[in-house]
């Protein structure tokens, strides 16, 4: 069993801490751009309109993420509403101290994400279904990693097991529910030989064979995709991979009439996604393999091109045509003598 409980901060700068949480996910992302950028040039698209456009929408993730952990977890900000809206927490003597930016819901920030990433890409004139088969892989990219961040506060983490891959968790960290939390008086510090089901490592490892998966299919049946089709399989994924382990939340989780609202927001989320695909399929329509192809073989410099293929191309385009040899010169006229 895993007896380690990390420090959640990694270094301090002056009074500045710096969390493992933000780098976790600050290294997913990174990750998740290199995804985008090599899968974009591989579909014929421009890499080059990932950077600004991931700015905005890791932005906008990180405020539905956020909002949907406070609903979720409203019984730890009730009572400082401050500390839901900023990386803060209230200290003993009463001041505040800085947090780091750690509680974030993914399905908020799937929700928030997607909605700014598909006006970002309509304003950039591009295709919503091509772009999301290069945003789907990422979002596992992301996953995959950003979840250690959670080993590191200790939080995402199920009921007791003596399964060997069991994690301790300290008193301080724990939920206060039956089964988790600790005995009046116990260290905070203190794990009491206690181990507990490592969720945040179940959806790292899901996400990573999901990565995998979605690769794969993208290229063996890209003849019988649609373009698109990537990012409904993936929520499909997810939100399968979200409802089994939400019965390991039992007991600390957000209900709506005693069912876990995450398992509620997977069902919708997961019969959506098969509508779509349902609905897209049962349309005459090219195959994500065609639309690929007359990108690659006819891209559009505004659109669709990536920079680098357009600056090799460019010397071709630009080239003066071969100079022709003079015209010859018109034959002299004599005066007639007299």
């Amino acid at each position: 069993m895993i007896d380690l409980t990390p420090d959640p901060i990694l270094i301090r700068l002056g009074s500045l801490p710096i969390f493992w949480y933000g780098i976790c996910y600050a290294v997913g992302l990174f990750v998740a751009y290199q995804v985008m950028v090599r899968q974009a040039r591989r579909r014929g698209l421009n890499a080059g309109l990932i950077a600004d456009g991931l700015i905005v929408v890791a932005i906008a993730a990180l405020i539905g993420g956020r909002a949907y952990h406070v609903i979720d977890q409203w019984a730890l900000y009730r009572d400082d509403i401050i500390t839901a809206i900023l990386p803060i927490r209230h200290q003993a003597d009463g001041s505040y101290a800085f947090a780091g930016f750690t509680g974030l819901g993914v399905y908020g920030g799937i929700f928030t994400g997607t909605v700014v990433a598909a006006l970002y890409i309509r304003w950039k004139r591009q295709s919503f279904w091509r772009w999301a088969d290069v945003i789907a892989p990422s979002l596992f990219a992301m996953q995959a990693v950003g979840r250690w961040g959670n080993f590191f506060n200790q939080e995402l983490y199920g009921p007791q097991t003596s399964l060997p891959w069991g994690i301790a968790i300290q008193c301080k960290n724990r939920v206060q529910a039956v089964g988790y939390a600790c005995p009046p008086g116990s260290d905070p510090n203190a794990t009491l030989g206690q181990h507990f089901q490592p969720l945040f490592l179940y959806e790292s490892l899901s996400a990573v064979v999901g990565f995998v998966v979605l690769l794969w299919l993208g290229r063996r049946f890209a003849n019988r995709l649609r373009a698109g089709d990537l990012l409904p399989i993936f929520l499909i994924w997810y939100s399968v991979t979200r409802f089994l382990l939400e019965f390991l939340r039992s007991g600390y989780n957000w209900t709506v009439g005693g069912i876990p609202t995450a398992q509620i927001v997977a069902g919708g989320t997961i019969v959506v996604a098969l509508a779509v695909l349902g609905i897209r399929h049962a349309r005459p329509g090219s195959s994500a393999a065609d639309a690929e192809a007359q990108a690659t073989a006819d891209p559009d410099p505004e659109t669709n091109a990536d920079p680098e293929t357009t600056a090799e191309r460019e010397p071709e385009m630009n080239a003066e045509p071969e100079s022709l040899p003079p015209d010859p010169a018109p034959p002299e006229s004599h005066a007639a003598s007299g």
